[in-house]
């Protein structure tokens, strides 16, 4: 709509373009006047001075005279032709109003829409900080959620762990109870070999002595 307004006002025509005598005029053509124009004698210059110069550079009376009033003509078609380009005072006046009327609903449209703008962006704004808040909460519930279950995962895992390392232990003592049983056995065992291998050991020498005791009998 700003756009729209900004387009009305650009392309609004003034209110002298529409003037009778000169509809084809352009805006950077204007001049500003009161109601009376400026020009009222004929002549715009000092006629009489520019007639005395050109005899002094070597004209005549008549040559002179004849310059002068073609410059004459030349300078009021030129003044008629930017005189008849002017607006009143109260036209321009009146443009302006105008003008300023325009900018002045086009600022109060703008400050409208401002407000009118501000108020949805405050609405999604506090609309996102709700959502926002609402994710938030749901994360940190998600997060102590999660916390809890690693815990008790946590939890269990340990005593699973506790459990398996008495599991262990017992087993191990009830190997190195085992192995210290057969360790005992094996002594025992060997204990008896050394007796019987004594016993052997002593009978065979008791019967190596009685017949190394007969021998020595017989050849007597």
């Amino acid at each position: 709509m700003i756009r729209h307004r900004l387009a009305q006002l650009y392309y609004r025509p003034l209110l002298f373009l529409s003037h009778d005598r000169h509809p084809s005029f352009l805006p950077s053509r204007q001049l500003f006047s009161t109601n009376q124009p400026l020009w009222q004698h004929k002549y715009h210059f000092d006629s009489f001075k520019l007639v005395e110069h050109l005899e002094r550079k070597g004209f005549s009376k008549q040559q002179s005279c004849a310059v002068m009033s073609a410059l004459q003509q030349v300078i009021s078609e030129s003044m008629n032709d930017l005189t008849s380009n002017k607006v009143t005072k109260a036209e321009f006046d009146k443009t302006m109003y105008a003008r300023t009327v325009d900018f002045v609903q086009l600022r109060s449209e703008t400050q409208v829409m401002d407000r009118n703008a501000y108020g949805v962006m405050r609405t999604e704004n506090e609309h996102l900080q709700v959502e926002l808040d609402k994710l938030r909460q749901k994360l940190h519930e998600e997060i102590n959620r999660t916390i809890d279950t690693v815990r008790v995962e946590m939890h269990l895992e340990r005593g699973r762990c506790r459990d398996e390392t008495s599991a262990q232990e017992i087993k191990i003592k009830q190997t190195d109870t085992r192995i210290e049983s057969e360790l005992a056995g094996l002594r025992t065992q060997m204990e008896a070999i050394k007796f019987q291998i004594l016993q052997y050991f002593i009978g065979t020498l008791t019967g190596g002595g009685a017949l190394f005791l007969a021998y020595l009998r017989m050849l007597r």
